[in-house]
């Protein structure tokens, strides 16, 4: 039996912590199997994809910047990738190349970990109007949370959302963030406001009810500015990290067969990895 390989791919790549998760799982599970970072420029980006079969891939991770690459050139998608617009897993089945969206499960599992019935808790505030924030809105809406306020700097972006996702979503600029978190139970920060060298608050959850949960996608630094603030008002928070491990379960199971856990171990190998650097 040949040995099962799978990818991470991105411009540039070297970053990527999916090869640590893969490999811890790999090991743990005794699977003959390998996942590498592969670095490809957007201009060889068809032509990897292409001959992903012939260089014996099962299939692999695709990040910045050939997501929505991906979505245009695989034969077959997903409904998730169809509600985002991007795909972030590729897998071959039966010849054919698939591609699917896992961030928006990622989003649902890392709070089902961390903060069991969220969904019951909106309305549901998110910032930003980017890509990861279709995620979060099509797993908002397969939650079934009823009232989703998109903010962001430019209105035309977030109206653009809106008009995707339809019905309990509606589009509102930066002006308007405080009198929408009064009575929001959820704060989804998907923009890069909070990351190292951008440190301001992307927005004050002071204004927040006291039953709210703050999640941040950001998972460079683990808490956030935006997740400390929270903290300090005596909020549930949940960082970015278990996104980053949750999306991840789906392409694992149907590359090497097996669906994989995670788990505190995994989690801690991460935080020191992050740490680290």
């Amino acid at each position: 039996m040949a040995e099962k390989k799978a990818f991470v791919t991105g411009h540039p790549i070297a970053h990527s912590r999916s090869p640590k998760i893969h490999g811890h799982w790999l090991a743990k599970y005794g699977i003959d199997g390998s996942y590498e970072a592969i670095d490809v420029r957007p201009e060889d980006f068809p032509v990897f994809l292409k001959s992903l079969g012939e260089n014996g891939y099962r299939g692999g991770n695709v990040t910045i910047p050939h997501k929505e690459a991906a979505f245009a050139l695989v034969e077959r998608r997903d409904e998730a990738a169809d509600a985002i617009g991007a795909v972030n897993t590729l897998w071959l089945e039966e010849g054919v190349l698939w591609g699917g969206n896992t961030d928006g499960l990622g989003f649902a599992g890392n709070l089902d970990e961390h903060a069991p019935g969220w969904a019951a808790n909106g309305p549901a505030v998110v910032l930003g109007a980017g890509g990861a924030s279709r995620a979060v809105i099509h797993a908002l809406k397969q939650r079934g949370v009823k009232d989703i306020r998109i903010v962001n700097r430019t209105l035309a972006r977030a109206q653009e959302l809106a008009d995707r996702f339809g019905a309990g979503v509606s589009a509102h600029g930066d002006g308007a963030v405080a009198e929408l978190l009064a009575d929001a139970g959820l704060l989804i920060n998907t923009t890069a406001l909070g990351m190292h060298g951008n440190e301001a608050l992307a927005a004050d959850p002071a204004g927040l009810p006291g039953h709210a949960i703050v999640t941040d996608i950001v998972y460079v630094p683990l808490e956030t500015p935006l997740l400390a603030a929270a903290r300090a008002r005596g909020l549930k928070t949940v960082d970015g990290l278990g996104m980053l491990l949750h999306q991840a379960v789906p392409g694992f199971e149907r590359w090497f067969g097996k669906r994989p856990e995670v788990t505190p171990e995994l989690r801690r190998m991460i935080v020191a990895d992050i740490e680290a650097h």
